[in-house]
């Protein structure tokens, strides 16, 4: 390299950039699990119990309604405690549950760079857990 060659420094991202960035990788991530949760509402019906095709539906129209008062992180935290229990229902065959536990990884990854960008939420949904936890135990 001679002296009047000059070297590039990388471009730094702005606030703004992560941020679009960050709503891409979450929509991607949203496109994912809405696509596992087609494919098994399509092509494995018959091998769901009817409880489970409902609780699938649900979890469909929850992941792909817009509402502007729930966000995005809140709507796959949702979707994230009924495909816990859903998956642990016996009844479900062994490859099925790999295709839901691979929709919870997706979510999980929307609600992580949500608190992560966002620790004061996370704080108050601890908080707020807490206090409800106190209220059905009579504890704290």
């Amino acid at each position: 390299m001679t002296r009047t060659e000059k070297t590039t420094t990388p471009k730094r991202i702005t606030k703004e950039e992560k941020k679009l960035l960050q709503k891409k990788t979450n929509q991607e991530s949203l496109t994912l699990a809405i696509g596992t949760l087609e494919n098994i509402q399509t092509n494995y019906s018959y091998k769901v119990n009817r409880n489970s095709k409902r609780l699938i539906h649900e979890l469909l129209d929850l992941l792909k309604h817009e509402d502007q008062n729930i966000s995005l992180s809140i709507r796959a935290a949702n979707a994230i405690s009924v495909l816990d229990s859903l998956s642990q229902d016996r009844r479900i065959e062994s490859h099925i549950r790999t295709m839901l536990w691979q929709v919870v990884s997706n979510l999980e990854g929307i609600r992580e760079q949500y608190f992560m960008t966002n620790p004061k939420s996370h704080f108050d949904s601890t908080c707020m857990v807490l206090q409800l936890f106190s209220c059905f135990t009579g504890i704290f």
